[in-house]
């Protein structure tokens, strides 16, 4: 068991006294104070292999006499002081749990038994470099962020002078990623046939499983997004969808909060939805859920890919990478297809920067081809044969 001595931190404002014994090993560095309260005679231990390491810890001692901060405290331990000070402003049923998770699971069990002031940029990376050959993206995202925020906190307790997380090579944290054009296409299903086949599929399942594809390739939405409609939010009037809530799995069990973008948007209802639309809404009360599975239950993206077998289901049908959310990237890619503009296909997707919606564009440049031979249409010499009238020069 750690020595608690070795883990005390001089108050601000005392007189330190250091003394160094050489050892086989290194050096034993110690520094000693006089409690403030008790008068007793306190101090700490550190073991170093080098004069420099002696300095440093020296170093370390008086920085906390000064500002009050452990500049020793390593990640882990900074954590857990905090407790969810770092979760400020942080959903806590989605982006806040899934944070948590991302750093007790990843960023704590790789660095948190490093001292926060012997973390570098470079550390970061590595650490990153290995998360990228097991996980997802979005599963690397969600360790980063948190890592961030812990170490911002430790800007504010003045332990670093600035967060290594923020200032790393090849990595971009907190900033929009502007998308290559058309790099979300390859997510999407080819066509209308496909889909219906692959809805006829999880039919066989439950008719519930087939809407809930169907629903969330046509309207382009998110699975939660679906699991949230009411029936009062199909406007046949306009026919418009509204898409204004989602029914999301959060902690403690599910819950219903807004969309992602926190906006409530409309999605036009496509022909090859509207029997669907129709047979979901006919009858029934406009507060009612819009979908339910087999039971009655919320269906999410979890429940939908184990009662279907859907990794299976799509390989079989040729449609191996495929996920649910490949679904809302199929609406999209459609949309954009058929020309939609796209500060309106923006709208239609809910997304905060226009960049992300540049993601569905086709890359093959057709408007480009057009607009090329518009101008050289303009510019081409006037037919032969023609002839044209020539004017003698003004006289001067």
């Amino acid at each position: 068991m750690a020595d608690p001595r070795n883990h005390r931190m001089p108050p601000v404002g005392v007189k330190l006294t250091t003394d160094i014994e050489r050892r086989s090993e290194g050096f034993r560095a110690r520094v000693r104070w006089t409690d403030p309260s008790t008068k007793k005679r306190l101090g700490r231990v550190s073991h170093a292999r080098t004069m420099d390491e002696v300095e440093q810890f020296f170093d370390q001692m008086r920085k906390a006499t000064e500002t009050g901060t452990d500049s020793t405290v390593t990640l882990s331990e900074y954590a857990a002081s905090i407790g969810d000070r770092w979760k400020r402003g942080l959903d806590p049923t989605s982006t806040g749990e899934n944070y948590d998770i991302g750093l007790r699971l990843r960023a704590l069990p790789a660095l948190g038994h490093l001292q926060i002031v012997k973390i570098t940029a470079g550390m970061i990376d590595r650490t990153i470099d290995t998360w990228e050959t097991k996980y997802s993206a979005s599963t690397i995202k969600n360790s980063i962020a948190p890592l961030v925020r812990v170490l911002d906190e430790a800007v504010r307790d003045d332990i670093i002078t600035v967060n290594p997380g923020r200032n790393r090579a090849r990595r971009n944290l907190g900033h929009q990623v502007t998308q290559v054009t058309g790099a979300l296409r390859a997510y999407a299903i080819r066509d209308l046939t496909t889909l219906q086949r692959l809805a006829d599929a999880c039919g066989k399942v439950h008719q519930s499983y087939s809407d809930h594809v169907m629903l969330a390739a046509l309207l382009a939405a998110r699975g939660s997004e679906v699991a949230g409609l009411n029936v009062a939010d199909v406007d046949w009037t306009n026919r418009v969808v509204k898409i204004e809530r989602q029914h999301y799995p959060g902690k403690g069990g599910l819950v219903v909060k807004q969309t992602k973008g926190r906006r409530t948007r409309y999605v036009p209802i496509l022909d090859a939805l509207e029997p669907i639309l129709k047979r979901l809404t006919d009858g029934r009360e406009p507060d009612a859920p819009l979908l339910r599975g087999p039971r009655g239950g919320v269906l999410t993206t979890a429940t939908v890919r184990d009662a279907t077998h859907w990794d299976d289901l799509v390989k079989e049908l040729g449609l191996a990478s495929l996920t649910r959310h490949g679904l809302r990237h199929t609406g999209a890619t459609w949309m954009a297809d058929a020309g939609i503009p796209l500060h309106v296909l923006q709208e239609i997707l809910g997304h905060q920067s226009i960049e992300t919606t540049k993601g569905y564009l086709h890359p093959d440049h057709r408007h480009l081809a057009a607009a090329a031979k518009q101008a050289n249409k303009f510019l081409s010499p006037p037919p032969t044969g023609r002839k044209t009238s020539r004017r003698d020069p003004p006289r001067l």
